[in-house]
């Protein structure tokens, strides 16, 4: 059964949207959350843009594809030379690329990806 690609498209906007203001309001947030939440979302827009390139994958299938996704882009950051870091050190480049590897982001991905994942079962059930 195929996600419906506006329902899909939706779902980004929204995550988009919550991870934006999770960064630009951290005070809005309990302070043992610090970043994390920002992370955690970054993931599952992953995951919402892996579900809409391919809306018939299974959950499992979009799961553990944003999770690689998420995990390469944050071992990425291991890198850093001069080019990459100039594109890092733009907003568009710091929220697509990080700035600096940390495990405790991974720990976030894999987090909010297994929150998003029922979620997005349940409106497959439902046929939403």
């Amino acid at each position: 059964m195929a996600r419906p690609r506006p329902i899909t498209a939706l779902a980004i906007a929204a995550t988009i949207a919550l991870g934006l203001a999770s960064r630009k309001y951290p005070a809005s947030l309990p302070a043992i959350f610090e970043e994390y939440p920002g992370d955690a979302l970054w993931a599952q827009m992953v995951y919402w843009l892996v579900a809409f390139v391919e809306p018939a994958a299974s959950v499992v299938k979009v799961a553990l594809t944003a999770l690689v996704i998420s995990t390469a882009d944050e071992c990425s950051q291991l890198y850093q030379a001069p080019w990459i870091n100039a594109i890092r050190a733009t907003t568009p480049g710091h929220l697509m690329l990080g700035s600096a590897f940390s495990w405790g982001d991974i720990v976030a991905y894999t987090v909010g990806i297994a929150l998003v994942a029922p979620l997005d079962r349940w409106l497959l059930v439902r046929k939403v």
